[in-house]
């Protein structure tokens, strides 16, 4: 069933424009999962960003009632397909970012994981993985995690001003690159620093809830991926995708325009990808 160009289906009836990498790699790569089964996120063409900051998307997976995690982690929500996606939308972008507190539960990397998508980056000149970031307040991070030991991928810490001394020492004795943020404005200083320093036109938010719920406070988010889980966790009161400080209130909703749906007949999954509408109010 299609409407207005969008597709609620096993297969989109609408996609956007490949990106201009080999069509034989294309061809191979397309070929390993059905298309009825899954979007194609891999060959998305993206708009560039607002003055001053990357383009950013934003990757969920969420329960049917709901909720973004089990046991404190979002393992088990989603299908292999669910994390093949994850890899195609890493394919698309520069830096590939985590709160500090996802880094502690679940790790983190922006290995892509795959050859034929490291081929697809390679073909535009990338390096075959993003950037991985973490943004973190405390510094009170997990260093013998990937993220910190791994040497496939390049990682930033984003460090805000309150971080002691101590803590800033022993992250950059591992090698990684620390940067210490205006304290003013975390989340536009980080921004900024991507745009200007890593030259990132796209950035990838994996979470956690709280780092969502501050960009869509701030206007910060131009699309929202998420993959609607075929359980229900049940139980007391958890984490949702998307987490915020204060009460919501009818100002503080993010209108969304939905761009595709695409319904998995094998997982009982709907892939959802959305457009925030207020991209005007999105600067840093």
């Amino acid at each position: 069933m299609c409407a207005a160009g969008i597709a609620v289906s096993e297969r989109p009836c609408w996609t956007a424009p490949d990106h201009e990498f080999p069509v034989a790699e294309r061809r191979r790569y397309d070929r390993r999962v059905p298309e009825a089964t899954k979007p194609d996120y891999a060959s998305l063409q993206l708009p560039a960003g607002p003055p001053g900051r990357p383009y950013v998307l934003t990757n969920m997976v969420m329960s049917a009632d709901g909720r973004a995690v089990i046991e404190d982690t979002e393992h088990g929500l989603g299908s292999d397909i669910d994390q093949r996606l994850m890899r195609e939308l890493r394919t698309l972008a520069d830096v590939v970012l985590v709160g500090a507190g996802t880094l502690r539960a679940s790790g983190a990397s922006s290995r892509v994981r795959d050859a034929d998508l490291e081929r697809l980056r390679a073909a535009r000149q990338q390096p075959p993985n993003p950037i991985a970031a973490v943004l973190s307040g405390s510094g009170d991070l997990p260093l013998d995690r990937a993220f910190f030991t791994a040497d496939d991928f390049e990682a930033v810490v984003y460090l805000s001003p309150r971080a002691t001394a101590e803590r800033r020492q022993a992250i950059a004795a591992n090698g990684r690159r620390v940067v210490t943020l205006d304290g003013d404005d975390d989340l536009a200083s980080m921004l900024r620093h991507m745009r200007g320093e890593l030259d990132a036109g796209v950035l990838l938010v994996e979470g956690g809830p709280s780092l969502n719920g501050e960009l869509f406070a701030r206007g910060l988010v131009d699309e929202y991926f998420l993959t609607l889980g075929s359980l229900v966790v049940g139980g007391g009161p958890t984490l949702t995708p998307v987490q915020g400080a204060q009460p919501p209130t009818s100002d503080s909703v993010t209108g969304l325009e939905l761009m595709s749906a695409v319904r998995n007949p094998e997982t009982s999954e709907l892939y959802l990808r959305y457009r925030t509408r207020h991209r005007s109010a999105a600067r840093p």
